[in-house]
């Protein structure tokens, strides 16, 4: 067995203890990768359903392996989060007991240099997590105006250097087209001052990191897919997310504590007339953080924060 299916997922017990699987119950997982959380899932029912769905179909040929086991209670669908109702409904499932979305991007992705995701391997700029979608990291770098990029750069990435990246981009395309990871890391690092590149991390991390969100319209789905997550849950269900980044972790808590909220009328009314109704209650009180015994077997897990909820009763949102 590869080391890539022995490897623990993250936050593993905190996620099947905010999930509270029951064995007769239906789960999704909407960002399956290589089936880690979702094999545990799966192993805990009995008659019970996990609906996997990932963008990415060399991940689904890879948890199908791992999800044999259980193959008669397991459902995998090839698309995107963004089309959580649609994909449920293709296959007749109205509500589940339980969701989670992992947000990270899986280690496969990452060190398979034909994908483009690192700045460590050469290879073409992609960085598409579903390789039919139309836009690519090429795209963005090539075509899109300065203006935009120094956006995508400071937004997604939170990069201070935005700007001078930028700046970098435009004359280097002027020439010729940037058409690998190595070369646009080149160019990322030759911007940045040299008090920059004594960081620890890498001088192209958050820029890869922007350029990535951008490619695969990651911020812009998250939100929906909460808000059809919750519609899609049975009351009592729970849904469980996981973000590795500031700019994921805002929108979810966000729209968490949205759904959370009670009247909303002014405090001078006497009686509510909003009728609004918390639609969820916390099952995580402050987001869940790996310990140090798992951030020594896997490093990559030190952003990562885990934020749950329980549907309170059924509502169109």
């Amino acid at each position: 067995m590869s080391n890539e299916y022995r490897h623990t997922p993250v936050l593993l017990d905190a996620c099947l203890d905010a999930l509270s699987v029951r064995p007769d119950g239906v789960y999704v997982d909407g960002t399956l990768g290589r089936a880690g959380h979702a094999s545990e899932i799966a192993r805990r029912l009995t008659s019970g359903r996990l609906i996997g769905i990932d963008r990415d179909p060399e991940a689904l040929s890879a948890s199908a392996g791992r999800l044999a086991p259980w193959r008669e209670r397991v459902t995998l669908l090839h698309g995107s989060f963004a089309d959580l109702a649609a994909l449920l409904d293709s296959i007749g499932v109205r509500e589940a007991d339980g969701m989670l979305f992992d947000l990270g991007v899986s280690s496969p992705q990452l060190e398979n240099p034909e994908r483009g995701f690192s700045y460590v391997h050469d290879a073409p700029l992609d960085m598409r997590m579903d390789p039919a979608s139309p836009l690519s990291a090429y795209d963005v770098v090539n075509t899109y105006p300065g203006d935009e990029l120094r956006r995508i750069l400071y937004e997604y990435g939170e990069e201070r250097y935005a700007p001078a990246i930028a700046r970098a981009i435009l004359r280097a395309r002027e020439t010729r087209p940037i058409e690998t990871t190595v070369e646009l890391a080149d160019i990322i690092r030759a911007a940045m001052p040299s008090r920059a590149l004594r960081e620890k991390q890498h001088p192209a991390k958050r820029s890869f990191q922007a350029i990535r969100i951008a490619v695969n319209g990651e911020l812009d789905a998250l939100e929906p897919m909460l808000r059809a997550a919750v519609a899609r849950l049975k009351p009592g269900g729970r849904l469980a997310v996981i973000t590795f980044h500031s700019l994921e972790d805002r929108i979810v808590k966000r729209t968490f504590k949205e759904f959370q909220q009670g009247c909303i009328c002014p405090k001078e009314f006497p009686v509510c007339v909003c009728g609004r109704k918390p639609k969820v209650r916390p099952v995580t009180r402050k987001p869940v953080t790996p310990d140090e015994n798992e951030l020594h077997g896997n490093p990559r897990a030190r952003s990562a924060k885990l934020r749950a909820v329980e549907k309170l009763d059924t509502f169109d949102i």
